[in-house]
This record gives structure tokens, C-alpha cells and sequence, in this order.
């Protein structure tokens, strides 16, 4: 109760990479959306749990990106730690144990068609999104975003 009764504290402004941080954020889980809007075309579509497990994680993730304007560091940590590491290793799993066993990148580019290959690159820039969106989530700026007392608590 007494939260309702103090003045609000002036935020202080989202420096410009934490903004760019938040873009690439939201387009990396728009790739996601988008690269499971093709596989429905396959011929092993995802099932509707699956589809309903996918737009609870990308909801999730996009509440938490858009957070990140909170400035609380805790928020900053869990995106770091869980969509930008683990979310990570799920994107790259794939692919990385196909190659490990032998998988030829070439032969399988060279027969895939062209719901596979639109898949291959919303997943290429997926990821190119999360590095982009990791690297300006810790911009020197944006760590003293998360430093300031003049941020939201």
C-alpha cells in the first residue's frame, strides 16, 4: 500500500544500445515464430502441443526482453543465462550433432528444398540476431544502465 502512496522516480532514459539489444531481441523470436510458420507447410508439421509449447516460450521470452528496459540486473543475468545461452544450444543443437556424425552442409543444401532452405535461413538469422542482441546487452552503456541509482528498481 504504501508503494501507491510514493512519488514515482524518474526513470532514467534506455541508452541507445540497450534499445538496439531489445530490437534484435524481438527479431530473433521473430525468426522463431516465422521458422515454425514454415514447418507447417512440411510434411511433419510440428503437432499442436509443440505449437503451443513454442508460443509459450517465445511469449516468455518476449516479456522478458522487453524487461530488460526495467533495468533490474537480475532480469539482464536471466535473459543472458537462458535465452541467450541455453536458447542458444537449442538453436545450434541440431545442426551441430547432424555435422558431428557426418553431415555434409553442401549435399544437404544442394538437395534441400525451398521450405528447407527459407528454414536454414531465418535459422541463420535467428542466430545472428542473439549474437547481435548479446553483444549490445553488454555495451559499456548499457552496463552503466544497469549500474545507475536513476534506473527503475
Amino acid at each position: 500500500m504504501t508503494d501507491r502512496l510514493r512519488p514515482a522516480r524518474r526513470l532514467a532514459p534506455l541508452p541507445d544500445p540497450l534499445r538496439w539489444s531489445i530490437t534484435a531481441w524481438l527479431a530473433a523470436v521473430a525468426f522463431g515464430v516465422a521458422e515454425t510458420a514454415v514447418r507447417l507447410v512440411l510434411p511433419d508439421p510440428p503437432t499442436a502441443g509443440e505449437l503451443a509449447a513454442r508460443s509459450g516460450v517465445y511469449a516468455v521470452v518476449a516479456a522478458a526482453v522487453l524487461a530488460l528496459a526495467s533495468g533490474r540486473p537480475a532480469v539482464r543475468i536471466a535473459v543472458a543465462v537462458v535465452v541467450g545461452g541455453i536458447g542458444t544450444l537449442s538453436l545450434i543443437a541440431e545442426p551441430v550433432a547432424w555435422w558431428a556424425v557426418g553431415g555434409s552442409p553442401g549435399t544437404f543444401l544442394a538437395a534441400a528444398d525451398g521450405a528447407t532452405l527459407l528454414i536454414v535461413g531465418l535459422r541463420a538469422a535467428h542466430l545472428l540476431a542473439v549474437i547481435v542482441a548479446m553483444a549490445a546487452m553488454f555495451h559499456p552503456r548499457v552496463n552503466a544502465f544497469f549500474r545507475s541509482p536513476a534506473r527503475a528498481t
